[in-house]
């Protein structure tokens, strides 16, 4: 094993931003190697998905969210993947070994053995497929809404990491017609020919029902729904009676220049709603703990060709805030990830 280095770099929240971040409310920092204790295994880090719920992390949001808040002079997380480093003797895990853990945007990770994950190599070989957010999507479709075959589905935030997965997913489950909403008309056509989206609208081309009426002239079925906002509610204009929507985040809110991060209002008319008897749901994958079933039929889709996994590669830590704001414009297609 290579000698260990004696410094390792990470990337801390300067500062908490009043509203969206920029650079100078991160710094790169050089701290000591810090040996693992009982019960701990050190991992090198290989890479880590940058994501941009961390805008709630860094606003300070307390309720109702799985992750930690984040204080001026933390550094920042996200899912990692890495290889053990050194691990407790007659444990579970051993060195050389790839797993998945929360504390990326590091160098190197202390991290507790009960909060490592082992990856799968044999459905899963290329240890950065694990950072795909498929699981939510297939979750989505299948636990939230449980598509049918025929469904036109539409997806807010088609480009996003979860977006870019969802549409695929959903077509090889068996939908009619899979329409994205996306930022740029760039992107839209990227959908289009990269990702087999049938068709994608464009946030202030034209106005967002008009655009969504044309692209499903039946109406949509499912709504598989990053954004809410007012792509929430051309969905429920667009929606056929006994539409189902299943709510998995809300970007709008979230990325919003103006809000806090934290919030996510939005002004629904409730009577399409009753007319239509739309069915709409919050829904979270970590509610369900049957994630291997996605890791099986996403290795085989993958090794047919059917699906591809979209994400950018940035190398460096250095350069992983800047990657962060690039997410929070919607600069990319499908999940971005830092490469150490």
């Amino acid at each position: 094993m290579a000698a260990l280095p004696a410094t390792q770099r990470e990337v801390r929240l300067a500062a908490r931003p009043d509203g969206l971040p920029r650079l100078e409310h991160f710094t790169v920092v050089e701290t000591p190697l810090a040996p693992p204790g009982d019960g701990e295994v050190l991992v090198r880090n290989v890479f880590f998905h940058v994501f941009a719920t961390l805008r709630i992390l860094i606003a300070g949001a307390t309720q109702d969210t799985p992750f930690p808040v984040l204080d001026a002079g933390d550094t920042l997380v996200g899912a990692t993947i890495g290889e053990v480093v050194s691990a407790p003797e007659g444990g579970t895990l051993r060195p050389g070994d790839l797993v998945s853990h929360w504390l990326g945007w590091r160098e190197y990770a202390v991290v507790p053995t009960d909060e490592c994950a082992r990856l799968d190599t044999e459905a899963l070989p290329d240890p950065i497929t694990h950072l795909q957010q498929g699981w939510t999507a297939y979750a989505g479709l299948t636990r939230g809404v449980e598509l049918r075959p025929g469904d036109t589905v539409f997806v807010s935030a088609g480009g996003s990491g979860i977006g870019a997965m969802a549409g695929q997913i959903a077509k090889r489950l068996g939908a009619g017609r899979v329409i994205a909403s996306t930022g740029s008309q760039d992107k839209a056509d990227r959908l289009v020919n990269e990702l087999g989206y049938d068709a994608a609208v464009v946030r202030g081309a034209a106005p967002l029902t008009e655009q969504l009426a044309k692209a499903a002239p039946d109406g949509i079925d499912v709504f598989f729904d990053n954004v809410g906002g007012e792509q929430l509610r051309a969905a429920v204009e667009v929606a056929r009676p006994g539409a189902r929507f299943v709510l998995i985040g809300a970007l709008s809110g979230q990325l919003s220049e103006d809000g806090t991060g934290t919030t996510a209002p939005v002004e629904l008319d409730s009577l399409p709603l009753i007319h239509k008897r739309i069915v709409m749901r919050g829904f979270s994958s970590d509610d369900f703990d049957d994630s291997r079933e996605w890791t099986e039929r996403f290795g085989a889709w993958l090794r047919a060709g059917d699906v591809v996994f979209p994400h950018v590669r940035i190398k460096g830590i250095e350069h992983a805030p800047q990657a962060l704001l690039e997410v929070i414009e919607g600069r990319h297609v499908g999940a971005v990830i830092v490469e150490l």
